[in-house]
């Protein structure tokens, strides 16, 4: 996996966007193109808003199971594992907007 620090420039500056998705192997995937209007960086753009979207969803789930004193392991083993997947997508969005400036 390349590293934050090690993201692909072209030309020697960073101008690559990191994309809310990973190739089959778990890599990151970037797109080279100065275009914000292109139609991969519009889908990319409908992409984090849908993960966004949904981990407001998983959070407002997990708050229910975490305030459910009967909620059981599987619940709770569901609700972080939910959680945790949502907290890697924000991170992945926050990483790609702030290469981005």
């Amino acid at each position: 996996m390349t590293a934050p620090e090690e993201t692909p420039t072209v030309a020697g500056r960073a101008s690559l966007r990191l994309l809310p998705w990973t190739t089959p192997d778990g890599r990151p995937c970037y797109l080279s193109t100065d275009r914000r209007d292109s139609r991969l960086s519009l889908l990319a753009d409908d992409v984090e808003a849908a993960q966004l979207d949904s981990g407001a969803q998983v959070l407002a789930g997990a708050r229910a199971v975490l305030a459910d004193a009967g909620a059981g392991e599987r619940a709770v083993r569901f609700a972080l594992t939910r959680a945790v997947e949502s907290l890697g997508e924000a991170l992945r969005i926050a990483e790609s907007r702030g290469e981005r400036g």
